[in-house]
């Protein structure tokens, strides 16, 4: 395909909106790809990575072998993906230390819309998806529940994990790579090693990430292409179990010292707002909340409607 300066200068701003995206818990950056009409060219580019890739570098040579992966294109996406990451890390990182009420509100807005989002593309419910949708809502839930540790959280396999885990998110519409992150627990650690320029976590981050997405993407595809309700259900039931992470108001258990040498709490079990006020001394400031959930909401749905126009306008 042939591409002018100006055609990867706006890949390289459709990469910005998916960096965005995987920063928050609750946009999915293949959400964003979608919208934006490079999922499927995304998707073939990814899998180009293969035996066949190494073949053509081996006996034609580095340009013959990035033709064929489509690397102008990855890269111009990369770059913007990578610049919006880096310079929305330190504001995320400093309103969850902040104003975390307010910040969760927004998200919790955002993750509703996106169950919503992959439920429409459920064509037909029958004892299967429901099967998978209780299923996969209920082990949700009960991870969200589990306690996590602060040695296991930091160590290094278990960042590896995290980033494979989390990129799958990239090439699933409707799924949050960063909400991967809140689930495991490793949001705020990933957040910090972006933050302070850990160049150690990140390459351990981004290893994991590469080869959870060699190693992910033909399997999604396939169960896409071959279990596409049951996997929607069963992705729907996960996000809609998960829910319990990101609700906004907890119990303070504690506190803690961030990277930064400051006091900050450490939020436990879910509780309702009028608790919270009672067992935190704290202002759970519902109004704001309750305004910042709807617009993440909107966000959301302000996108399928944007992608929905677009669709018609190509038929």
């Amino acid at each position: 395909m042939n591409r002018s300066l100006f055609d990867y200068l706006i890949i390289t701003f459709k990469g910005l909106a998916m960096g965005a995206a995987d920063v928050v818990p609750g946009v999915s950056g293949g959400t964003i790809a979608f919208i934006s009409g490079i999922y499927e060219e995304l998707i073939t580019s990814i899998n180009n990575v293969n035996l066949s890739l190494f073949k053509t570098l081996r006996k034609d040579g580095i340009k013959a072998a990035w033709t064929q992966l489509n690397g102008n294109f990855l890269l111009a996406l990369m770059i913007g993906i990578g610049i919006s990451i880096l310079s929305l890390a330190k504001l995320i990182k400093t309103l969850l230390n902040t104003e975390p009420i307010l910040l969760w509100a927004f998200f919790f807005g955002l993750v509703i819309a996106s169950i919503l989002f992959i439920g429409k593309q459920i064509e037909s419910w029958n004892w299967k998806t429901i099967l998978g949708f209780t299923l996969g809502a209920i082990v949700a839930y009960y991870i969200t529940t589990l306690p996590g540790g602060e040695e296991s959280v930091n160590s290094s396999w278990f960042i590896f994990v995290a980033g494979a885990l989390a990129i799958c998110a990239m090439i699933l519409p409707g799924i949050s790579g960063a909400f991967i992150l809140v689930l495991l627990g490793a949001y705020e650690p990933v957040l910090n090693a972006i933050d302070e320029r850990d160049f150690k976590t990140i390459a351990i981050f981004a290893v994991g990430a590469i080869i959870g997405l060699l190693s992910f993407s033909k399997i999604l595809k396939w169960l896409f292409n071959n279990y596409k309700n049951l996997t929607l259900a069963i992705l729907t039931g996960f996000i809609l179990g998960s829910l319990n992470k990101i609700w906004p108001w907890k119990i303070i258990t504690g506190t803690r010292v961030d990277s930064h040498g400051e006091e900050v709490n450490v939020y436990g079990k879910s509780i309702l707002p009028n608790t919270f006020e009672t067992v935190n001394n704290l202002d759970p400031k519902l109004l704001f909340a309750i305004v910042l959930m709807v617009i993440g909401f909107l966000t959301i749905f302000m996108m399928e409607k944007f992608a929905t126009r677009k669709n018609k306008n190509h038929e």
